[in-house]
């Protein structure tokens, strides 16, 4: 009995180390899950792009898109075209007070002169005394005609900076049959376009309130002036 126990022993003890040098150990740091064990698939909800924006406003004090202009990219605003380098200047001084890069630049463009009242398509200059006849019964007399490119004439019956002006001559030629109309006067000349490089941060806001929108471009058709 005794010398059985001994062998059964002695057989376990064989069998370990027969195991021990035969089985491959497992690759250090490797688990395998099976796939269902995992539990349901994780669900990410997206954030709107309105949501974003309300986000970033909300740090700015404001949802506004030219709030927003800053933050999202378009840090750099150019104003104008001004008409002269004095105006420009003006700006200059006025945003280098507030800490900002600023730039000049000058180049050739159309400068608005006025609102210009015409009776235009007018075939010949016989029609045109007839109408000037007209005009100057009705008040009108400082008219004038101008010959036009297809050959015809136009009346001309002034240039306004006002647009209430014009509008008042324009009724008071209708009032009379007359078919007039008011078209921009522009000229080419120099213009000048200010760079501002906002800071961080901040927004064109305020710039476009005092400029107006046609004269304030974000980035993307602005140039950033440089450090000085």
């Amino acid at each position: 009995m005794r010398n059985l126990l001994l062998l059964l022993v002695l057989a376990n003890i064989l069998y370990f180390v027969w195991s021990w040098f035969t089985e491959t150990p497992p690759a250090a740091g490797v688990v395998v899950v099976n796939e269902n064990e995992l539990g349901p698939p994780l669900e990410v909800a997206a954030a709107t792009s309105t949501d974003a924006a309300n986000s970033v406003g909300a740090v700015l004090g404001s949802g506004n898109s030219s709030d927003l202009a800053a933050v999202v990219g378009r840090s750099c605003v150019t104003i104008g075209p001004f008409k002269s380098n004095a105006e420009a200047d003006g700006a200059v001084a006025a945003y280098e007070g507030e800490g900002m890069r600023t730039g000049v630049r000058s180049t050739q463009g159309q400068v608005f002169v006025g609102h210009w009242v015409q009776i235009r398509g007018i075939p010949d200059q016989a029609q045109v005394n007839e109408i000037l006849e007209t005009l100057r019964a009705g008040g009108l007399g400082e008219s004038y005609p101008v010959p036009d490119d297809d050959g015809g004439y136009k009346i001309s019956l002034g240039l306004f900076g006002e647009m209430t002006g014009a509008e008042r001559v324009e009724l008071q030629a209708k009032s009379l049959d007359l078919a007039a109309d008011i078209t921009p006067r522009m000229r080419e000349a120099t213009v000048f376009f200010v760079d501002l490089a906002l800071p961080p941060g901040a927004g064109a806001k305020a710039i476009t309130e005092k400029y107006g929108e046609e004269k304030v471009a974000l980035r993307g058709a602005a140039t950033c002036p440089s450090s000085r």
